[in-house]
């Protein structure tokens, strides 16, 4: 049977990863201690790594494809085809910055102001690179966690990935340069890509994916209408494209559905009320595949 071999993110992405393939369809099942899930699917063949991991292996083709972020590749320098933005994560915001921060009491103002210090990471290759872009001579040494509390007792300064900036500003450091913005990608070896099969499953998966991660940003909405009032309704529904609109058994009466943005609907139900519109129901989508 062909089987294509694919990396899932183990750690701070393991959860979010796992609901975004059930939402797509996969069922996915982790048994204690086990690396290898089962999924309801006999043409992939998973295995739970390190997010740091998986564009290594797949760079070097032992895995076919996998999730992971785009810090991670660039840290791998991995050679990589990038077959899909995932913008998700564990806090739901899905972006986040790879940022250069000291302590807030810190005299250090600008990156050029870290020549000669000592900065912890757990990206360092990434560091070293953008560092010597700006001609800054730094000693920038591997984290294994914990980095934000290292300032200023161990290091000058940390170079770690941001959401929010909630954590940096709880351990009061400040940002003093942003290198590069990451989010989750679904990624495919060279070799797996210009295989017919593999390629079009990896691309199967992507567009399953990008469905269900488009439908947790949007909900359905329907209602009923009299004639009288139709147009003002719709003037008033950002669709997709254009509203369902369909001729209800009582003559003079029509249901609209459409799909639009969750976040405008606390706004929207009470102006569609306004205008006329009745029995409004509001659901949530699966999938969502323009």
């Amino acid at each position: 049977m062909r089987q294509l071999k694919f990396g899932l993110p183990k750690g701070s992405l393991q959860d979010a990863t796992l609901q975004l393939f059930k939402m797509a369809g996969w069922n996915v099942h982790i048994q204690p201690r086990s690396h290898f899930p089962t999924i309801d699917d006999p043409e992939i063949r998973a295995i739970l790594l390190r997010a740091q991991e998986i564009p290594r292996y797949v760079h070097d083709g032992i895995l076919d494809g996998g999730i992971t972020g785009y810090d991670q590749i660039v840290e791998n320098e991995a050679d990589v085809v990038e077959v899909a933005d995932l913008v998700y994560s564990k806090q739901g915001l899905g972006k986040v910055r790879l940022v250069i921060a000291v302590h807030n009491d810190s005299p250090y103002q600008r990156v050029e102001d870290l020549e000669g210090k000592r900065i912890a990471t757990e990206l360092p290759n990434t560091v070293r690179r953008f560092l010597q872009e700006r001609g800054v001579n730094a000693h920038v040494e591997y984290s294994w966690g914990s980095t934000e509390a290292k300032v200023p007792e161990l290091v000058d300064a940390i170079a770690d990935l941001t959401e929010t900036g909630t954590t940096l500003s709880a351990n009061n450091l400040r940002i003093v340069e942003t290198i590069l913005e990451s989010n989750a990608k679904l990624i495919a070896s060279k070799a797996a890509w210009a295989n017919e099969w593999k390629r079009s499953k990896l691309e199967q998966i992507a567009l399953m994916l990008k469905g269900a991660l488009m439908a947790q940003q949007k909900v359905g909405i329907k209602l009923n209408v009299a004639e009288e009032n139709l147009r003002d309704v719709i003037a008033l529904l950002p669709a997709m494209r254009q509203p369902t609109i369909s001729p209800l058994a009582e003559q003079g009466w029509y249901a609209v559905e459409a799909v639009v943005d969750e976040r405008i609907v606390r706004e929207l139900i009470p102006k569609l009320k306004a205008v006329g519109a009745c029995d409004i129901i509001e659901y949530q989508l699966n999938k969502v595949v323009p």
